[in-house]
């Protein structure tokens, strides 16, 4: 025990070196501080350091990150660090300060040499403050009930869920110091990407326009790779993460911590789990900051029904793109992962990744009491990151606004490619970051296989969504944003199509699972056992993952699939008919040689890849489709403006503005300048459902009417006399009313008939409504006059 002038002196310098590190600003503060720290912490043995970990610890975090944990953030201010450590080496391009920084937050140094002896001694615990973590977090801890079912819902808050000591009724989130440096580390991106998205940048659109150059940033289209290399490896946060996943998460020699394998009976009574605990906890802590974020379906739905759990953030968070800025990061962080299932196809149970589809409940990770070492019994985090890394790629696609900055999408894109083609991740790629970190004699070979081979078909059929569902909805992004920058879009298209045509036996076997998820084979006993195939048993799974992590999305009125009245119940690359894949494709081409004819002239040869991949992947040539015909064998002609933003259709009840399709009418047209924009998607709603109960929408053939006209047979039995005013002007209130029916319907029958329809967007229109805000402003003026005349009289 220590004795009192001791304790009492460690708490005066514990509170002299947090005063040192808050004013440290400048760069020469900032090294003086992390000297000091570092020279505090090399003193004092784990049992002496309470008061450091208590007073100091805080304020450094605070320093290093740049934000204030002394009060909640206010809602114009929330999340906007500055004045951070890390944000002032960067922002200085400080190589030695940045050097400094790293030294003092590496795994090896003296900061985290330290954290883990005071975590073995369970000295101090921190309170995680509620209102930075997810909104779905913040909202079960508010009940009761909620926060019991969810130690069992997420693993990431097993035993650190608690009442507070001091309110007694409400419950909060209690870490260890590693577990708190972590949350914390985890929440900058967050926190930075929040501010960086709150100001919206207004793109113009131009027809040369490049959207932030796009060619730069998604892989396969820059020619700049080296470039893009040296960024990632001079920021410093992006070193902070590979070195804590390469120091705490394991990839290379997950057998050694897996004394399972070779029995389900061979217990080893001293095994230590936590260095898997501690890499889970790693995994989750990034997903959920990261990947789930401000999603309103965070966890399973079929993990949640049983629980009785739901999430009612589908009207606030219905619409929310993911946090911004976030996209590099995560393609480090998969990438990494994906070294795992590199290292399971090159050991010798390859197959064991191939695990059965049916002890997976829809599709997705069921904590158990043996939660850690069930995902590694596969060698592969993949079943964690499947869910929330579709569902945060696909948020993306469908909420990215018209007008904004779609960097997010770019970098969205990136971490979908590389995830879909794992065969093409190299050890080397982080050969750099591990020459900076000293690693470089832990160098991996790199795969014999560069392309895809058979072992990878567990993978292929444990996120077949990926090769499919995901493949449609980034085609109706593409149809959305091709009148921003079609060269670009036409490239990112190619190279989707260049991934899934790579090779004959992946095109195949994404081929096979199609056909064989829309067969209608069964296990009755009238169908032939060879009409089952191995692939008829992932049919159940791929449809509980496409109703599971499609779930919700259908409700919003700004997506951007073609999965309309079939979504999260089918599959449609490779459907026949408008919405299928090979047809929509085709549509896009048409549109994509129409704005590159317009933009650059005849310089169509980024098209050529694509049709070529297209023919490959759909066997046959890529030809324009033959009109529709009509009744009559005339060809319907469709006219669509070349600037129209394509914008698909979506599955509701009833008709909304949404669904409205007014072929060669110019309401469809993209809102103008001239307009109000509410306004007019209200006027067009109103109108499309006016058009809906006048039967507007459909055509009438003259020729067609002929000797179907209504008739009406009058009795004699019922015809008296009027007799007195009142019954006159009931006769006459009728006839002016069946007149006016008359006329109506007369009006109505003509519209139908030349094709008219309700149209009340013209009072949209900004002149319109400045001339009725004017007639009003100066009646509501003259009558003030008027009156004030008038008490003068």
């Amino acid at each position: 025990m220590m004795p009192h002038s001791y304790a009492t002196d460690t708490q005066s310098k514990s509170t002299e070196l947090a005063s040192a590190v808050a004013a440290a600003i400048s760069p020469a503060q900032i090294l003086s501080a992390c000297a000091a720290v570092e020279s505090f912490l090399r003193k004092h043995s784990p049992d002496q350091q309470r008061w450091f970990f208590s007073i100091t610890f805080p304020t450094l975090i605070s320093r290093i990150f740049g934000f204030d944990d002394s009060s909640p953030p206010s809602a114009a201010t929330k999340g906007r660090p500055s004045n951070g450590w890390i944000d002032i080496a960067a922002s200085g391009n400080d190589t030695e300060l940045a050097g400094r920084i790293f030294s003092l937050l590496s795994p090896n140094g003296v900061l985290l040499s330290s954290i883990s002896g005071v975590d073995r001694l369970s000295l101090v615990n921190y309170v995680f403050p509620t209102e930075r973590l997810p909104e779905w977090v913040r909202y079960m801890l508010q009940s009761e009930k909620d926060c019991r079912v969810l130690t069992d819902l997420c693993p990431l808050f097993k035993y650190r869920i608690k009442e507070d000591s001091i309110k007694g009724t409400s419950y909060q989130v209690q870490l260890n110091v590693f577990e708190y440096y972590l949350f914390w580390f985890a929440y900058y991106p967050v926190c930075k990407g929040n501010s960086e998205g709150s100001e919206t940048v207004k793109v113009q659109r131009t027809k040369k326009f490049r959207l932030e150059n796009w060619s730069y940033s998604i892989p396969g289209l820059s020619s700049t790779k080296r470039e893009t290399e040296k960024k990632t490896e001079s920021n410093l946060y992006i070193r902070l993460l590979y070195v804590y996943l390469h120091s705490f998460v394991p990839v290379q020699d997950l057998k050694v911590h897996q004394p399972y394998r070779s029995s389900l009976l061979h217990y080893s009574p001293g095994y230590d789990s936590s260095a898997i605990e501690r890499a889970e906890f790693v995994v989750n802590t990034v997903i959920h900051f990261w990947l789930v974020d401000n999603d309103f379906s965070p966890l399973p739905a079929g993990l949640c029904k049983p629980f009785g759990v739901t999430f009612p953030f589908r009207s606030v968070l219905g619409e929310t793109p993911p946090t911004s800025g976030l996209g590099d990061l995560i393609n480090v962080f998969i990438k990494y992962l994906s070294m795992s299932s590199l290292t399971a196809m090159e050991g010798p149970n390859q197959n064991e990744y191939v695990g059965s589809p049916g002890w997976r409940g829809s599709g997705s990770f069921v904590p158990s009491r043996d939660a850690a070492l069930s995902i590694h019994t596969i060698s592969s985090w993949n079943l964690l990151i499947q869910r929330p890394l579709y569902r945060f790629i696909l948020r993306t696609f469908l909420f990215c606004p018209v007008e904004t900055s779609i960097k997010n999408v770019s970098q969205a894109f990136s971490v979908w490619v590389n995830y879909i083609e794992p065969w093409s991740i190299s050890f080397e790629e982080f050969a750099d970051l591990n020459e900076t970190l000293g690693s470089s004699a832990n160098k991996v070979p790199n795969s014999s296989s560069p392309g895809y081979a058979s072992t990878w078909e567990g993978f292929i059929l444990d996120n077949y969504l990926f090769y499919s569902s995901l493949v449609m909805h980034f085609i109706g992004f593409a149809h959305k944003f091709l009148h921003s920058d079609a060269e670009v879009i036409v490239q990112m298209v190619a190279k989707v199509m260049n991934i899934l045509t790579s090779s004959n036996e992946l095109m195949d076997l994404i081929k096979n699972v199609d056909t064989a998820f829309h067969s209608k084979a069964t296990d009755s006993s009238k169908s032939s056992k060879s009409v089952l195939t191995p692939l008829h048993r992932y049919t159940p799974t791929i449809r509980q993952q496409l109703q599971d992590w499609e779930d919700g999305l259908c409700e919003s009125d700004a997506d951007g699939s073609f999965l309309h009245e079939n979504w999260n119940r089918d599959l449609r690359l490779f459907a026949d008919g408008e919405d299928g894949g090979q047809q929509l494709l085709q549509l896009f081409l048409l549109r994509a040689e129409s704005e590159l004819q317009s933009i650059s002239g005849n310089n169509l040869q980024c098209l050529d890849s694509l049709k070529s991949h297209l023919s490959r992947l759909f066997g046959g040539p890529i030809t324009k489709s033959s009109p529709p015909q009509s009744k009559h064998n005339h060809p319907i002609q469709h006219e669509q403006s070349r600037d129209e933003i394509f914008k698909p259709r979506s599955f509701r009840n009833k008709i909304g503005g949404a669904e409205i399709k007014y072929k060669g009418d110019w309401m469809k047209r993209p809102f103008s300048n001239d307009e109000i924009a509410w306004l007019a998607s209200f006027l067009v709603n109103i109108s499309g459902r006016l058009n809906e109960k006048l039967g507007l929408n459909q055509v009438d053939c003259i020729d067609q009417r002929g000797s179907d006209w209504s008739y009406v047979e009058m009795k004699g039995n019922g015809v008296r006399s009027v007799n007195g005013p009142m019954e006159t002007l009931k006769v006459v209130f009728c006839c002016l009313l069946s007149w006016i029916m008359w006329f109506g319907g007369a009006g109505v029958q003509l519209m139908r008939s030349h094709g008219l329809r309700v149209n009340l967007r013209l009072l949209a229109s900004k002149k319109i409504v400045v001339m009725v805000l004017v007639f009003a402003a100066f009646n509501l003026l003259k009558r003030a006059l008027a009156l004030q005349n008038g008490l003068y009289i």
